[in-house]
């Protein structure tokens, strides 16, 4: 039996994936409940119908029509309207993330993030041969803008990872740390011939549609300017159809950052990755923008509520702004998992110790979890959560 020449540091390593179970409820990947009405999928059928007469010929490389349409889309969503050429697209926001740190990360580069957070970014890093630092969040899991600040000056990452909505948490970051970070950021990356480059600071905002209102997107700093140009040209931040859009087949995640660094990302990517038929349908699916996004609403109050629901019953569950709540702290919380799944109902064991998310599904399927997480904490009572000091 031949020995296959496995890259060093993949020895072990299992694929990424939540459990994929056939159960009644799903809601352990944030998913949008609502699938696309009958005209959305006429839409579609039809764009991709058209692509497919031409599908003898490769895709536009560069996808000007596309990348167009998501910066009219975020004009409307956030009151920001990037240059289109700052803005890029692939499949999904991983293949975005991937890009951005094929092109800026590498052997003897680091990238900091700060956890809890998303658990593909080490994944990221890894695959790109990217030192993966992390510092930790508050108790409440927000951010110390000085601690990362502080972090920054001494990692001298090349790309800053910051999930705002920060996935399992929900936690949102406000735009005064945000410009703190990409203060912190500047000439505290890697060093080089010409001196020390500016940190790439992305923000995540893949669930950045749930946002409470009044809550502002880190969009606006893209739009911050002054005589030299961008204030800020190292800051990038990524979008995707996946979750609010409920698109999450269509694989699309973008990002919008300065012409600069877009065109940094031009360079790593693969020739044709965004194939015809994705091009035409995420084209479809943004000329039903106002459809796609009409069930947000709801999904944020069902959201409130259920936080709300949750503390009633003696749980510690934290604000959110994105689509799911993280809720504990259980001293076993693998049998609440279990205990739920025998329910029916399939949620996440995900972020810190003792503590689980749930996503915002639809009305009976928010029903059923209360109801079958009452009859589990009729068992199991929700440990007392530590001391701040205490906490992971």
């Amino acid at each position: 039996m031949s020995t296959l020449p496995l890259r060093p540091g993949l020895e072990g390593e299992e694929p990424y994936g939540a459990p994929e179970l056939d159960v009644p409820v799903r809601l352990n990947v944030n998913e949008n409940p609502y699938a696309p009405s009958p005209a959305v999928v006429e839409s579609i059928a039809r764009a991709a119908a058209g692509a497919a007469g031409r599908l003898n010929r490769y895709p536009d490389r560069d996808f000007p029509a596309l990348r167009r349409a998501l910066a009219d889309y975020l004009a409307v969503e956030s009151g920001v309207r990037p240059d289109w050429e700052g803005v890029w697209a692939a499949n999904g926001s991983n293949e975005v993330m991937l890009h951005v740190l094929q092109a800026f990360g590498g052997p003897g580069r680091a990238c900091l993030s700060f956890t809890p957070t998303y658990s593909m970014y080490p994944e990221y890093a890894r695959d790109t041969l990217t030192d993966y630092v992390t510092g930790p969040r508050r108790a409440d899991f927000t951010l110390d803008a000085a601690a990362v600040a502080a972090a920054i000056e001494r990692v001298r990452p090349a790309v800053v990872l910051l999930a705002s909505p920060n996935n399992p948490t929900g936690t949102v970051l406000p735009l005064d740390d945000v410009r703190a970070v990409l203060e912190a950021a500047r000439g505290h990356g890697p060093a080089g011939a010409d001196g020390a480059a500016d940190a790439v600071v992305v923000i995540d905002e893949a669930y950045g549609e749930f946002r409470r209102p009044g809550v502002p997107s880190a969009l606006e700093l893209l739009a911050e300017s002054d005589a030299a140009g961008p204030r800020h040209p190292h800051l990038a931040v990524a979008r995707t159809m996946s979750k609010a859009f409920g698109m999450a087949g269509l694989r699309l995640g973008y990002l919008a950052a300065s012409r600069e660094l877009v065109d940094a990302l031009r360079v790593v990517r693969l020739p044709y990755h965004l194939s015809a038929l994705t091009q035409a349908a995420a084209l479809a699916a943004l000329d039903h923008r106002e459809e796609l996004m009409g069930q947000v609403a709801s999904l944020r109050s069902e959201r409130d509520a259920l936080v709300a629901w949750l503390r009633g019953r003696g749980c510690t569950a934290h604000e959110s702004d994105a689509n799911f709540v993280l809720f504990g702290p259980f001293e076993d919380r693998d049998a609440v998992f279990a205990a739920l799944l025998e329910h029916g109902v399939l949620i996440r064991v995900v972020g810190p110790e003792g503590y689980l998310r749930v996503s915002i599904g639809t009305p009976d399927e928010m029903e059923a979890f209360r109801s079958a997480l009452d009859g589990v904490l009729a068992g199991t009572r929700p440990r007392a959560p530590r001391a701040a000091a205490e906490r992971p």
